[in-house]
This record gives C-alpha cells, sequence and structure tokens, in this order.
C-alpha cells in the first residue's frame, strides 16, 4: 500500500475521531485543555509495546533531541486544545490546518531538502485554500481575529516543528524507532503539566472521576475511549506515512483538507439520525460553499498524488 492511500485512510480515521468527540461536549471529564493534553500524551506510551518489533537505543544527544519534538508536539496539542476552548473548531481548525504545511513546507525545504514541482506547489496551495473554504464559517456574525486566534497560529507552528523534526528521524532509523522515542518525549511534555498548579488540579480530578464515575459519565467514558483508540491509530497511520521514503511530509499534512471532507459528509449523515447533536447547516449558501471546496480539494488531491 504506497503512502498516498495510507495517508487518506488516516484522515478518515481522525475525522471519526471528531465525529465521536461530538458525543463528549457536554463531558466535565474532558473540559480543560491541559486534561486533553495530558490525555493525549499519556495514551501515547502505549507505543512502547512496539519495543519488541523494532525499538532499540540510540545516543544520548539523539534521545534528548527526539524527546524534545515529543514536548514540542504535546505542547502544540495543548496550544490547539485552548484555541479550542476559546473559540468555535470552524474558526481553529482551518487555522491550523492551513499554518501546518506552509509552515512545513517552509522548513522542509531548508532543513529536509525537499523538492517540489510547481505542479505539487500548486497542488499544496490548493489543498490548504480548500481546507480554509470548507471548515471556515464565513456567514458567522462574528468579525475580525477571534479570541484563540494567536493559539491557534501557535499551535500550527509548534505541530508544524514537530512534524518537519519527526520526518527527519525517519531519514535515518526505522519507523517504530521513531515513534517509541517522540511518544516517550511527549509523555516528559506532558508530566511538565503538573508543574502549574492551576493544571495540576484540573489534571488530578479528572483523573479521580474514573474512580468514582458519575452516572452520566458512564457513557461519555466508553465513547472517550472510543474516540481516543480511533485517534490514535489515526495518528499512528499518518505517522507511518510520513515515514514512508517516497512521502513528502508537507504533502501529507495537506492531505488534512480530506479529512475536513470526511467531516463534513459523516456529520451530514449523523445529522439525519442526530440532529441536536450534529447540526450541519443544510442551507443553499452552505451547500454551494462545502461543494466548491470539495471541487477545490478533490483538485490538489489530483495534483499532488502522482508524487513518487
Amino acid at each position: 500500500m504506497n503512502w498516498f492511500v495510507i495517508t487518506i485512510f488516516a484522515y478518515f480515521l481522525l475525522a471519526l475521531e471528531i465525529i465521536f468527540d461530538k458525543f463528549l461536549l457536554s463531558s466535565k471529564r474532558i473540559s480543560h485543555p491541559a486534561i486533553y493534553a495530558f490525555y493525549s500524551g499519556t495514551t501515547g506510551l502505549f507505543a512502547l509495546v512496539f519495543i519488541p518489533f523494532g525499538g532499540h537505543s540510540i545516543n544520548f544527544s539523539e534521545i534528548i533531541i527526539r524527546f524534545i519534538s515529543g514536548i514540542i508536539f504535546i505542547y502544540g496539542m495543548f496550544s490547539l486544545f485552548y484555541a479550542l476552548s476559546k473559540s468555535e473548531a470552524s474558526r481553529v481548525t482551518p487555522v491550523v490546518g492551513a499554518v501546518i504545511p506552509l509552515v512545513v513546507l517552509f522548513l522542509s525545504l531548508i532543513f529536509l531538502g525537499e523538492r517540489f514541482s510547481p505542479r505539487e506547489i500548486l497542488g499544496i496551495l490548493i489543498l490548504v485554500a480548500g481546507g480554509i473554504w470548507i471548515s471556515y464559517d464565513f456567514h458567522s456574525e462574528i468579525k475580525g481575529l477571534f479570541k484563540g486566534f494567536y493559539w491557534s497560529i501557535l499551535a500550527g507552528i509548534l505541530l508544524a516543528v514537530s512534524a518537519t523534526m519527526f520526518k527527519g528521524f525517519y531519514l535515518h532509523d526505522n519507523f517504530l524507532n521513531v515513534y517509541i522515542w517522540t511518544r516517550v518525549g511527549a509523555f516528559l511534555g506532558v508530566l511538565t503539566l503538573f508543574l502549574i498548579p492551576q493544571w495540576r488540579k484540573k489534571i488530578v480530578s479528572s483523573l479521580l472521576k474514573f474512580k468514582k464515575p458519575e452516572k452520566e459519565h458512564k457513557e461519555s467514558g466508553v465513547m472517550y475511549i472510543l474516540a481516543r483508540a480511533t485517534g490514535g491509530l489515526g495518528s499512528f497511520v499518518k505517522e507511518r506515512a510520513v515515514s514512508m521514503a517516497l512521502a513528502s511530509v508537507t504533502v501529507v499534512n495537506a492531505l488534512v483538507s480530506t479529512e475536513y471532507v470526511f467531516i463534513f459528509f459523516m456529520g451530514l449523515i449523523f445529522s439525519l439520525w442526530l440532529p441536536k447533536i450534529f447540526q450541519e447547516k443544510k442551507d443553499w449558501k452552505n451547500i454551494v460553499q462545502k461543494i466548491l471546496a470539495i471541487i477545490l480539494i478533490t483538485a490538489g488531491i489530483v495534483l499532488v498524488s502522482g508524487r513518487g
């Protein structure tokens, strides 16, 4: 299976995670960005099960740099969750989704020596434009910069830096070993969250709820585990795509636009079943916006899919 197919499958799984998360919006257990970041980093420790299949020791300087990349990743996730706590996902997601591939493009040209044809660069830019177009709420009454705007920019930059570093590691080591060491680094990043008393209190309080879960949290707990498992698998598959020799880390991240397409169609289907949870707008302006965006994204896919 080539990197392109694997990437699309990864974004399908990540879109499914978003759908599952829709059911968790009323849960008090995951109401703070530090809690989201804590569970994201902690579940990454499952990477340790891969030690017998590809893990091996590396020198001290490599360990440090891989830990740093993992810490940057977890703070990128924290910034993303913080932005989402300040504003609507429809405003945060397109900004982060646009910043990541553009920053990765810049960094990969300088540090990874990646080269792109004019066709590929056009495809990347079209994918970014399509991602913004399909997910941004152009009809919102709120104008100007939203509350989480700067956190969204920071999230995009940090996640782009970590993605570029991961790709650099993959060029010199096997996928599983890189995945293991960087996820341990992410967990170390999680531990630093405990240095802030307010965040530590939130995380500990969340953990105590697993001991004595409230009645209304039992179902959300199962859904949360399902969402994290799906998201974890999606992230793993995406990283596998990035690690492949012919894959460009820039193109893989630009293809996040396909995730928005999956979210749109799944949200549309679920809105017929659970309209109170999935309030997908069905007015003609919104439908035209989505159709045009999907056409853009399809064009971008065609332009970048021939790579390798």
